[in-house]
């Protein structure tokens, strides 16, 4: 594909120059969309929140809920461990990484907090760092989902264990 003149600009998806699928970029660049139809899912940042909501999935139900003029119930904001997580699952997918500055502003997260996760994975070869931007290697994009991995939240002993009782 690079060889006919391909860019490969996402972990998936290769274009011309100039013709990258701007649709896909805007999720991938962690911004925002609402969703029109059933099973339609939307994302909208406010203030330093993140909210998710999606409609009903069968067109059956869909129906009677705009009949009813029901709202969806976006649910509590996605947490600051979420925020970090998702924005990442999309951001790395970009050959190119993010901006600093794009993570801050998207997330409302202090990059200056987060930064010692970044570097870890810096330390073991799969991130590039620089003053502006979060970039992958070429082994932190072949291996992208065990380098998300790292940014996962991880139970604590006692919520595995709290889980397994229930």
């Amino acid at each position: 594909a690079c060889e006919a003149g391909f860019e490969h600009y996402e972990v998936s998806a290769f274009a011309r120059p100039g013709y990258r699928c701007r649709h896909n970029l805007n999720y991938w660049e962690f911004g925002d969309y609402i969703g029109i139809g059933a099973g339609a899912h939307s994302k909208l940042s406010v203030k330093n929140a993140v909210y998710r909501w999606s409609r009903p999935r069968h067109p059956r139900e869909y129906l009677k809920t705009v009949t009813a003029g029901t709202v969806p119930d976006t649910g509590p904001p996605l947490t600051a461990a979420a925020l970090r997580f998702e924005f990442l699952l999309n951001a790395l997918r970009l050959e190119a990484g993010f901006e600093k500055d794009l993570f801050a502003q998207r997330t409302g997260l202090d990059w200056k907090k987060e930064e010692p996760l970044f570097e870890d994975a810096a330390n073991d070869g799969l991130l590039r760092l620089d003053e502006t931007r979060v970039q992958t290697t070429p082994l932190g994009w072949r291996f992208l989902d065990d380098l998300l991995e790292r940014f996962l939240d991880q139970p604590k002993p006692a919520d595995v264990h709290n889980m397994m009782l229930r």
